[in-house]
């Protein structure tokens, strides 16, 4: 029990109190229906005092609420306006990040891609062939999100046109629910031309041979919704930006917090992830990592911007007197400028700058301005060439369609190869056996030598032998000779004694 709730009882105790001394005191003059009623009135009061009470805690608590519920109010109706046309910058004492300008930027990317179709379902029911897939329009949404098509009902005085023109080519992406479960572009598919289309359904005829991890995606049944677009989306730097970023003087009146990656290369690994076998390449994975980091000198001249404070007020031509469509050459003419209408300013063609205005140009273009004296350098950045995915495709096609070629080509080369090392192993396994026969004959041939060698060293140790042994006798010889010559010599001279032979 708190002090005020004590309070609160001792001062009921006492007025009760009081109030028995008082009827007491006047119990002597007042007659019995007077008590009565004083009595029962004070019962009454300690009746009522408790249902007064509640009453008055409640009415306190809803007015609470009911202050709590007006703060919220005025809390939301800023929060709406904040979303609708963004903060207070500081630098610029204007308004950015809202709805507003989310929905201008929408545009300027809806310019950029051309027309598109989206929330397409398939009706090919994981029956995919190469030939032909039929495209129908999903359900619309009951409440009609933005980016949806097909929120409004269709005016049943409009005849009906079809679902995408005929003869059309369109680039091809499936479409996968992300985090706030809103239906995005996850997937190529391919270019195709769109062989008939109806107001509910399309059907698509491939311009070339889909790869087969296309093929593949599309057979396992993850193809279920489809993008159609008219132009392939345009490469851009906010959508990489990491946080330690420093290029975002790249557009200095844009919220670039909402684009803000906090680990681009886990971004590149997951979108390899949709390509079974596919490695991005460690180069490329630095091309994005170091997009927007400090310039240095070493870097690629084309990937060195810098950005200018202009001195004086400015006029950049930027519109082209070329008028065409993005389809017949792209977006901009050989020097920069705008040919298509849905990217010209208007007007005299001009884009104005004011002084002390920053922008971000390629070295070579600011270089120009601050010779003229126009604008100063503020600083230099790193940013990574954009891509322009049609001219990508295209030579990526071509590199496969060589690459196959050349595959052909490898392919026969090694069918050939691989007989040759049949041959070779065939003509290793019979040398191996000559060889193994050479073997046994050389060592036949060493113990055959041997025996020769050791026959033969006792044939010279015989032959010596006996060249001593005849010389020996050949000078007995001479000696037996001489000595029956001297015998001879003195028989014939006793015989001419004898006979006395004058």
């Amino acid at each position: 029990m708190s002090l005020t709730d004590i309070i609160q009882a001792s001062v009921l105790f006492l007025i009760l109190i009081g109030f028995s001394v008082v009827v007491w005191k006047a119990a002597s003059n007042w007659r019995w229906f007077n008590i009565v009623a004083v009595v029962i009135t004070m019962l009454l009061a300690i009746t009522f005092l408790f249902p007064t009470a509640a009453v008055l805690k409640c009415r306190s608590a809803w007015h609470k609420v009911q202050e709590e519920l007006e703060l919220k109010l005025a809390n939301l109706k800023v929060e709406k306006q904040k979303l609708k046309f963004g903060e207070l910058s500081e630098e610029d004492s204007s308004l950015s990040g809202g709805l507003v300008e989310l929905r201008q930027q929408l545009a300027k990317l809806g310019i950029e891609s051309g027309r598109l179709w989206r929330n397409l379902e398939s009706k090919n029911n994981s029956t995919y062939t190469p030939v032909r897939i039929l495209l129908g329009a999903a359900p619309s949404p009951a409440n009609g999100v933005d980016g949806i098509p097909g929120a409004e009902p269709a005016d049943e005085a409009v005849p009906a046109q079809p679902l995408v023109p005929p003869n059309m080519l369109v680039y091809c992406f499936a479409e996968q629910a992300d985090k706030n479960q809103l239906l995005v572009p996850k997937f190529y598919l391919g270019a195709f031309r769109v062989e008939a289309s109806s107001p509910t359904e399309v059907a698509l005829v491939p311009t070339g041979n889909l790869e087969q991890y296309q093929l593949n995606y599309m057979k396992e049944g993850k193809a279920r919704n489809w993008s159609l677009y008219e132009l392939l989306p345009l490469d851009g730097h906010e959508p990489f930006l990491t946080s330690s970023s420093v290029a975002l003087g790249s557009n200095p009146t844009a919220d670039i917090d909402s684009w803000l990656v906090d680990d681009v290369s886990d971004l590149l690994d997951e979108a390899a992830k949709s390509i079974p076998g596919f490695v991005v390449p460690e180069q490329t994975r630095k091309n994005y990592v170091e997009d927007g980091r400090q310039a240095d000198d070493d870097d690629p001249l084309l990937s060195r911007w810098t950005k200018v404070k202009f001195l004086e007020n400015h006029k950049i031509e930027v519109d082209s007197q070329d008028q065409r469509s993005a389809l017949e050459g792209g977006f901009f003419d050989g020097n920069g400028r705008a040919v298509d209408a849905r990217l010209q300013r208007g007007g005299d063609g001009n884009a104005e700058f004011k002084k002390d205005d920053t922008l971000v140009l390629i070295e070579e273009e600011a270089k120009k301005l601050i010779d003229e004296g126009v604008c100063i350098e503020e600083d230099r950045f790193y940013l990574r060439p954009l891509n322009d995915y049609g001219y990508v495709f295209r030579r990526i096609r071509l590199r496969v369609l060589a690459l196959k070629d050349r595959k052909v080509e490898l392919t026969r080369e090694q069918e050939m190869l691989n007989q040759a090392i049949a041959k070779t192993v065939t003509m290793v396994v019979m040398n191996q056996e000559i060889k193994l026969k050479l073997e046994q004959d050389l060592t036949q041939y060493r113990i055959e030598s041997k025996a020769i060698r050791d026959h033969t060293e006792k044939l010279v140790q015989q032959t010596q032998e006996m060249r001593a042994e005849m010389n020996r006798l050949e000078q007995e010889n001479t000696e037996l000779e001489q000595s029956l010559e001297q015998k001879h010599l003195t028989i014939e001279r006793q015989l001419d004694a004898l006979t006395a032979t004058p």
